[in-house]
């Protein structure tokens, strides 16, 4: 099923067993799924620092809009999901130094908690080419 769908998929084995992409490219939009602050040895990233783990999330986000063919110039909407949204300055500023000068839309919201109980922060990240 082509129609005109980029996959971009990460090395985890989950993804065919889920049926997932890390992003998907249609046409001019890209999205990139909620990506945890997980290191290229599998290994998670920053334990305990929210700052640390925001950065490696959008490190890895920002890999994916490139194999999609976009940037983090061409993102216009991101999600920070935290476990505990008073260290919402923590991540903010990780993305400040990303997006201080592209300024997309931007949701912190608060979960109660995610796959990991180390991953303290997820990102989502949509992007639009050519607009």
């Amino acid at each position: 099923m082509d129609n005109g769908r980029k996959l971009v998929g990460s090395s985890s084995p989950l993804e065919p067993r889920i049926g997932f992409s890390r992003a998907v490219r249609k046409g001019p939009y890209v999205a990139v799924a909620g990506t945890a602050p997980i290191g290229d040895d599998g290994r998670n990233v920053g334990h305990g620092d929210v700052y640390a783990q925001t950065l490696r999330c959008l490190d890895i986000a920002e890999a994916a809009l490139e194999a999609a063919g976009a940037s983090l110039g061409d993102v216009v909407r991101t999600r920070i999901m935290l476990t505990d949204v008073t260290t919402w300055e923590e991540a903010a500023r990780a993305h400040g130094e990303r997006f201080a000068a592209i300024r997309p839309v931007t949701t912190f919201v608060e979960v109660s908690r995610f796959i990991d109980p180390e991953w303290l922060v997820e990102v989502e990240v949509d992007a639009v080419l050519g607009g």
